[in-house]
């Protein structure tokens, strides 16, 4: 029944937001957004080449959807199972944990999630208090602080740029820190930039975060994609005393190729988890046990398929960031991880194109998909304004056609 008025009578919906502020006030997915529109348009017969998904083009490996075959026939795998995990998941996990990075932890130690992304919300979720603040090195993934402020928190940016290639320091964080910073968001290698913190910074930060009680949410998602000398070490790993204060989520989305089958993880202590796993029990319940199974097989089985795909990965990033590099007011430091280019696209704002003078990254965007059908995610996603991400995590042919008509676009600029 509606709330009364003063004379009695039940005050019109309409009077009330329809919306919860707390949800409305939650932005869409910018990645998101971006390949739905290039989907879109392609659905619709024209030509477009989409730089804004962050997932690899290729299969799942053929092992994993066998596994899945077989999983879609087992009576047992079409009922509720733990909300927490598979007990043969669990296992699995902490085994190649223990075999990737070095980290040693056991089955309650961890949560299954419906994907990364889950397992993002729920470590925040978990750990934040009303007002309690959490620092973001930007650029940061776009879901970062919408995830930090759905949990109550406040995040805090902690901006990095390229001449310092995108890794935060030890000065800028402890300028950030106040008495209600409770929690860092660590990710490297980086999404968006690719950046890749060496062994030596990641241990300093840990060092700094246990110094002053601040826990860590490591985000390890892209731990597999290091290329040249670039090293992926995992904070709990060379600062074991963080470990108490420690979350880290990954998933098997980037490393497998099975950005579709929402299979996630949290590793953290035992009370963490618990509580992490209480709140899912209510929020989904399982994961889709047929997924899970998929899982076992990709986390047991060798790492050949993730090689092929890191060698691809390679080959594309070095054609996008040379192709990117010689437009004129593109600049591009290489990325060392992941799958994405971040190039500063400063030098094109305010010029003159095709009867438009775009003054923003996200201005110019638009521009270049109305033009020559390329989507790229602008940087105001990501906490910086005037850079674009591209993920090179598609097809060669597509990578130089799609970075050769923005190179003939933006040569138009004046």
């Amino acid at each position: 029944m509606g709330a009364m008025t003063g004379s009695g009578t039940p005050a019109p919906t309409s009077a009330r937001p329809r919306v919860s502020s707390r949800i409305g006030s939650i932005t869409e997915s910018a990645t998101l957004a971006v390949d739905a529109k290039a989907k879109a348009k392609k659905a619709a017969g024209e030509d477009v080449v989409g730089f804004g998904a962050g997932e690899p083009d290729f299969p799942t490996p053929a092992p994993v959807v066998a596994a899945a075959e077989r999983a879609c026939a087992d009576p047992s795998n079409h009922r509720y199972t733990p909300a927490g995990g598979m007990p043969t998941l669990k296992t699995a996990i902490v085994a190649k944990t223990a075999r990737d990075s070095g980290y040693e932890v056991t089955a309650a130690q961890v949560l299954v999630t419906n994907g990364g992304k889950q397992a993002v919300y729920s470590a925040f979720a978990t750990l934040l208090d009303p007002g309690d603040e959490v620092l973001l090195p930007a650029p940061y993934w776009t879901t970062y602080p919408e995830a930090v402020k759905l949990a109550g928190g406040v995040p805090v940016d902690v901006v990095t740029t390229e001449d310092q290639g995108y890794r935060v320091t030890v000065e800028q964080l402890e300028a950030a820190r106040t008495e209600r910073t409770k929690v860092l968001l660590w990710c490297s290698p980086s999404n968006p930039t690719g950046a890749v913190a060496s062994p030596a910074e990641v241990e300093a930060v840990g060092r700094w975060a246990l110094e002053h009680g601040i826990w860590v949410v490591a985000d390890e998602i892209y731990e597999h994609l290091v290329y040249g000398d670039a090293e992926h070490v995992s904070m709990p790993v060379v600062v074991p005393e963080l470990a108490d204060t420690c979350v880290v989520v990954n998933g098997v989305a980037k490393t497998y190729a099975m950005t579709g089958w929402r299979v996630g993880w949290m590793l953290g202590p035992v009370d963490v988890i618990k509580a992490a796993t209480n709140l899912q029990s209510h929020a989904t319940s399982n994961v889709n046990n047929v997924a899970q199974a998929a899982a076992i097989e990709a986390l047991t089985g060798d790492l050949s398929a993730v090689a092929e795909m890191r060698a691809a990965f390679d080959r594309r990033r070095q054609t996008m960031v040379r192709m990117l590099n010689q437009i004129p007011g593109i600049t591009c430091p290489v990325p060392e991880g992941a799958f994405y280019a971040y190039p500063s696209v400063k030098g094109v704002l305010g010029k003159s194109l095709r009867g438009r003078t775009p003054t923003s990254s996200v201005e110019l965007a638009e521009l270049i998909l109305d033009e020559v059908g390329v989507a790229v995610v602008p940087g105001e996603a990501f906490g910086t304004p005037g850079y674009f991400r591209l993920s090179y995590a598609l097809g060669d042919e597509d990578l130089e056609k799609g970075v050769s008509r923005l190179a003939a676009l933006l040569a138009e600029a004046q």
